[in-house]
C-alpha cells in the first residue's frame, strides 16, 4: 500500500509544488491538536464532507502564535463563523482564484502574518487505507444495507446469520444465512423488492454460499445473496480502441484465410515456394512471393467457405443473445495459416440472468458454425466423389485424412479405399473449408476459460466443474488455465438433464475430430500413405 501512495503521491495529478499550494487562512489551531494529524506546527487537519469523498485540508496560520489583539478578535470570529459559511466561502475563492502567493500591503491584517507558511504533501502525509478507498470501486452505501436486511430478510425469506465480503476486492456485501423456501421464487422476489428500494443502482447475485459443508435441506448447495454496485459488477462498453483491434484482426484473418486457400493449391505451386516452406533443411534466399499472386484467385473459394463459417458461428451467438436481452461485444477473430482461423472471441456485455442462458448464448455458435461446417464437408465429398459433374478440383496428399479420426472415417465410407491409398486425392474445395471449420469449432468447444465450451461447462456444471476440466484439458496441452466467465445473478439453479447430455455428447464429438488416425487404423483403412511419413 505505501507503493502505491509513493507512486501516486508523484503523480503530476496530485503532487503540490512550492509553485502552486492552497493558502486558505483558518483560526490558530493549538500545536497538541496539530501534532496528532501529522501537520507543521501551527497548522491543522480538518475533515469535511465536500460532494461525494471527504477532502483534506491542511489550514496554517502564524508560526509565532502572536497577533495581538486584532488577531485573537479575528481568530475568535472566524472560530464562531457557521461552518457552512465558512466551507462555502473558502470554496467560492478557490473558484474565483483569490488565492495568491502573496497578500497586498492593504489586506493585511495587524498581528497575523500575510505570507503563512506552505504545506508540503507527501508519502508521510497521505493517509494510504483512505487513498485506495477514494481510487477503488465504489463501494454498497452502508444505509442500504441496513434497510436491506430489515426490509427483505426475514423468517418467511431468508434468515440471516453474518455478512463477509464480495467480489474481487470485496467492493460488496455477501448475505450469509439460511433459505426458508423455494430459492428462485426468493430470489425472483428479492430482485423485485431491490428495484423497488434502490432502483437500478445495485446487482444482487443469488451464488453457492462459500466453504459450505453440507447441502441445503430441500435439496441442491446453500445459496447465499451478494450484493455490488452496478456500475462495478457489469462489463463497460466497447472502446474505439477495441473496435480498432477487432478490424485488424479481421483483416489479418481474411489474409491468413486466403493464405490456406494458396497453399491448398500445393501440387500447383511453384517448387521452389513449396520446397522453402515445406522442407526444414532448406537453404539459400526466400523465393519471390510475387510468384504467387497468380493463385489469389483460385484460392478465394476456400477462403470465403471459411470466413463464412466464422461468421455464421457469430451469427448463432447473436440469434439465442437477443431473445434473452444479453448484449454480446464485437467479436475478435483470431487468424492462423493452418486453419484459417482458430476462431474468434465474443464476450458479453451485459450480466447474464442464468446458468441456462450462459449455456444457450455459447453453445447457439459452435452449433451454427459446425452445422454449416459439416454441410460444406458433406457437399464437397459427395462432388469430389463424382469428378465429372465437379468443378475446380485441388489436389491434396491423401495422408492429410489421418489428422482427425472422426473426419476421415467419414472421408474414407464416401471416397472408397482407392481413392484415399493414392498418394494425392482430388477434392473439392469445399471439403477444406468444412474440414477446417469443424477443427475451428472442434477448439473453440475445448472446456476451458472464456472459450465456448468452457462457457458451456460453466453453465450445465458450474464453475468447480471448469476449473476441473480446465485445469486437465490444459495440462494435457501443455498451456496454462484461464480464469472462468463472471458468474451469473442466479448461478445456482440447475440447467437440466438435456443440456448436460448435449455438453457431453459435443465434447465427445470434439475428442474424436481432435484425435488423429494412428498408423495401424490408417494403414488397415487404407487412409493415406502410411509409408510416406
Amino acid at each position: 500500500m505505501a507503493a502505491a501512495a509513493a507512486a501516486l503521491a508523484s503523480s503530476p495529478l496530485v503532487h503540490l509544488t512550492a509553485a502552486a499550494r492552497l493558502r486558505l487562512p483558518r483560526p490558530r489551531a493549538s500545536p497538541a491538536a496539530s501534532s496528532r494529524w501529522g501537520c507543521p506546527r501551527g497548522a491543522y487537519l480538518d475533515w469535511r464532507p465536500l460532494r461525494r469523498c471527504d477532502r483534506m485540508r491542511c489550514f496554517s496560520v502564524d508560526e509565532g502564535g502572536g497577533g495581538g489583539e486584532d488577531g485573537e478578535k479575528r481568530g475568535e470570529e472566524e472560530a464562531a463563523a457557521p461552518v457552512e459559511a465558512k466551507v462555502g466561502a473558502a470554496e467560492e475563492r478557490s473558484r474565483s482564484g483569490s488565492f495568491s502567493s502573496s497578500s497586498s500591503p492593504s489586506s493585511a491584517t495587524p498581528g497575523v502574518s500575510s505570507e503563512p507558511p506552505l504545506l508540503s504533501f507527501s508519502v508521510d502525509n497521505i493517509d494510504t487505507v483512505k487513498l485506495l478507498e477514494l481510487l477503488g470501486p465504489e463501494k454498497v452505501d452502508q444505509a442500504d444495507v441496513k434497510a436491506i436486511k430489515e426490509k427483505f430478510f426475514g423468517y418467511t425469506t431468508f434468515w440471516l446469520t453474518r455478512e463477509e465480503p464480495f467480489g474481487d476486492l470485496g467492493e460488496g456485501v455477501l448475505f450469509v444465512g439460511n433459505l426458508r423456501g423455494d430459492r428462485e421464487e426468493i430470489f425472483g422476489k428479492l430482485q423485485r423488492q431491490l428495484r423497488e428500494l434502490t432502483g437500478d443502482k445495485y446487482n444482487l447475485f443469488m451464488v453457492e454460499e462459500p466453504n459450505s459443508e453440507e447441502d441445503d435441506p430441500r435439496g441442491g448447495p446453500r445459496v447465499s445473496f451478494g450484493l455490488l454496485r452496478r456500475e462495478v459488477s457489469e462489463p463497460g462498453p466497447t472502446t474505439l480502441w477495441q473496435y480498432v483491434i477487432s478490424l485488424l484482426l479481421f483483416l489479418l484473418t481474411v489474409f491468413s484465410c486466403i493464405e490456406l486457400g494458396i497453399a491448398s493449391k500445393i501440387s500447383s505451386l511453384p517448387p521452389d515456394i513449396v520446397s522453402y516452406f515445406t522442407d526444414p533443411n532448406a537453404t539459400g534466399p526466400p523465393p519471390d512471393m510475387q510468384l504467387l499472386l497468380p493463385f489469389v484467385e483460385s484460392a478465394l473459394p476456400v477462403a470465403y467457405g471459411v470466413l463464412a463459417i466464422q461468421l455464421f458461428h457469430e451469427v448463432g451467438h447473436f440469434l439465442a443473445a437477443y431473445p434473452k436481452n444479453v448484449k454480446l461485444g464485437i467479436p475478435f477473430f483470431i487468424p492462423n495459416f493452418t486453419l484459417g482461423t482458430f476462431g474468434s472471441i465474443t464476450q458479453f456485455k451485459s450480466i447474464l440472468p442464468d446458468r441456462k442462458t450462459m449455456f444457450d448464448v455459447s453453445m447457439a455458435g459452435p452449433l451454427a458454425g459446425a452445422a454449416l461446417s459439416f454441410s460444406m464437408f458433406s457437399v464437397g465429398l459427395w462432388l469430389s466423389s463424382n469428378p465429372a459433374g465437379a468443378t475446380d478440383l485441388v489436389q491434396v496428399p491423401s495422408n492429410l485424412f489421418q489428422g482427425s479420426l472422426l473426419l476421415g472415417l467419414i472421408s474414407r465410407a464416401i471416397l472408397g479405399y482407392s481413392a484415399l491409398h493414392a498418394a494425392t486425392v482430388s477434392i473439392h474445395p469445399l471439403v477444406i473449408a468444412g474440414w477446417c471449420g469443424l477443427t475451428t469449432t472442434a477448439f473453440n468447444m475445448l472446456p476451458v476459460g472464456c472459450l465456448d465450451g468452457g462457457r458451456g461447462l460453466q453453465g450445465a456444471f458450474g464453475k468447480d466443474a471448469l476449473f476441473g476440466f480446465g485445469l486437465t484439458t490444459y495440462s494435457l496441452l501443455g498451456l496454462g488455465v484461464r480464469t472462468p466467465e463472471k458468474p451469473c445473478l442466479d448461478d445456482v439453479s440447475d440447467v437440466g438433464t438435456w443440456r448436460r447430455g448435449a455438453l457431453i455428447a459435443s465434447v465427445f464429438l470434439v475428442v474424436l475430430i481432435l484425435i488423429p488416425l494412428w498408423d495401424e487404423l490408417a494403414e488397415d483403412l487404407g487412409v493415406g500413405l502410411v509409408s510416406s511419413f
